[in-house]
């Protein structure tokens, strides 16, 4: 029982100097980061996994749908198999300039770019519900259309 006491004592002892020291590898786990700055942390990890929205895509179908955008004239920026906010901007152009109701040219993949892009594969002969919701069957077109640029 003393060993126990003289080992939370040193354990202690150790995360104090850690602390004061501005080290937190020897603070231990019994600190953690203030409430604000775990929702900065989670914030940030959302805004990046908002950042690129592949669908369901693998980088070289990405890159396909990308390469297809740049040969009908709307420029994905590079084509590296992520879609982004450029990639997502040039789709949206392309499904509004075929009447296809994305709405605001924003790169944002809401339920709007979802409807047009469901209405574009529909237009290849992928019989879609145009629902604005990017399920299995919507990603599986979207997938299969995208096999080759």
């Amino acid at each position: 029982m003393r060993s126990n006491l003289l080992a939370r004592t040193l354990v202690g002892a150790v995360a104090v100097a850690g602390l004061a020291a501005g080290g937190l590898a020897a603070a231990g786990t019994g600190y953690a980061a203030p409430q604000s700055a775990a929702r900065t942390a989670v914030s940030a990890r959302t805004a990046g996994i908002q950042a690129v929205n592949n669908l369901g895509l693998d980088t070289a179908h990405a890159a396909n749908w990308q390469c297809w955008m740049a040969r009908w004239g709307y420029n994905p920026g590079a084509i590296d198999g992520q879609l982004g906010t450029s990639s997502w901007k040039a789709a949206q152009r392309m499904f509004n300039d075929q009447g296809l109701g994305a709405g605001t040219v924003d790169g944002v993949v809401g339920p709007n770019t979802i409807r047009a892009l469901q209405r574009y594969l529909s237009q290849y002969g992928y019989n879609l519900d145009v629902d604005g919701v990017a399920g299995p069957a919507t990603r599986a077109a979207f997938w299969d259309f995208n096999a080759y640029c």
